[in-house]
């Protein structure tokens, strides 16, 4: 079965470019492209596909609210924003409503393509200027005495690599232990965060060190 995609994209060439990346791959299918939430509102819930693109800035509504409103409906659809935006606070406004990764407009056609298949293999993928910004936000806000204590050294450095967007495999090759390894930490963080997946982990994790800043 091919892996369904639905775009929310006000941009008309975009749209259109979006949609001819997604047919050219063979495991995946564009269910439909919308060109506002109103639109997305009245075709995909009817339809839901395995994946939804979705722009921040539409012309009717905020791409944020679009995917929390779509994610009430739909909690199975996962949600990936495609956007100009790299601005941390509208990143992680987008994580906590809903969207289970981050892709900067301009990404190589491969590149998204592979984000897409990270999303169904429960990865969290985000453009490398993304992450960066991400990682430099955990940087200034979980430093000292200020650093969350929930989580042991070793589950931070393995959140942290997921948050970027790595898989279990991938995790395991950069810390230089094995996957089981990798999955029994993974396992620690959920019951720690009260959580069930990897994005919600990814989402806590990120709302968790955002908010603790260095006059707290």
């Amino acid at each position: 079965m091919p892996i369904t995609i639905a775009i929310v994209e006000d941009d008309a060439d975009i749209c259109e470019d979006l949609v001819q990346i997604i047919e050219a791959a063979p495991d995946f299918a564009c269910l439909c492209a919308c060109r506002n939430a109103e639109s997305a509102f009245r075709k995909i819930p009817t339809n839901p596909p395995d994946i939804i693109i979705m722009d921040i800035q539409l012309p009717d509504a905020s791409g944020i609210e679009c995917t929390a409103k779509l994610k009430r409906l739909l909690p199975d659809v996962e949600i990936m924003m495609y956007t100009v935006s790299d601005n941390t606070e509208q990143i992680l406004k987008a994580l906590k409503a809903g969207a289970t990764g981050y892709l900067l407009k301009g990404t190589p056609p491969a590149e998204l393509i592979q984000a897409l298949r990270e999303i169904k293999n429960e990865g969290v993928p985000m453009s490398s200027e993304v992450a960066r910004k991400m990682v430099c936000s955990f940087h200034r806000s979980a430093s000292g005495n200020d650093r969350p204590q929930v989580l042991t050294d070793r589950e931070e450095d393995v959140l942290k690599l997921l948050v970027e967007g790595f898989l279990s495999k991938e995790i395991a090759a950069r810390l230089s232990i094995n996957v089981q390894t990798v999955n029994y930490h993974l396992k620690q963080i959920y019951q720690k965060y009260h959580v069930r997946s990897r994005t919600e982990a990814a989402i806590k994790y990120l709302t968790q060190v955002r908010s603790i800043g260095p006059n707290s």
